[in-house]
């Protein structure tokens, strides 16, 4: 997202991309995992990985998590 201020200089955001993390958690999508965060720990399946978060659906179907990359400590499959 780029956008001008009143003095016209431009701000860039930046997102920090790990594509070798991305790669391999996409070849794990569909399977059970552990999510280790800085907050705390999450199990569930994981449902799709991006550039900067994944999103893992809990193991009781209604509730979705999306964690960002930044924020994960380890992944391990179940």
């Amino acid at each position: 997202m780029v956008y001008q201020s009143k003095d016209r200089q431009q701000i860039k955001y930046i997102s920090l991309i790990d594509p070798y993390v991305v790669e391999t958690l996409k070849m794990i999508i569909g399977r059970s995992v552990v999510i280790e965060t800085v907050r705390g720990n999450l199990q569930g399946i994981l449902a799709d990985v991006k550039p900067d978060h994944v999103v893992v659906n809990a193991y009781d179907n209604e509730t979705v998590f999306y964690v960002r990359l930044q924020q994960i400590v380890y992944v391990m499959p179940d």
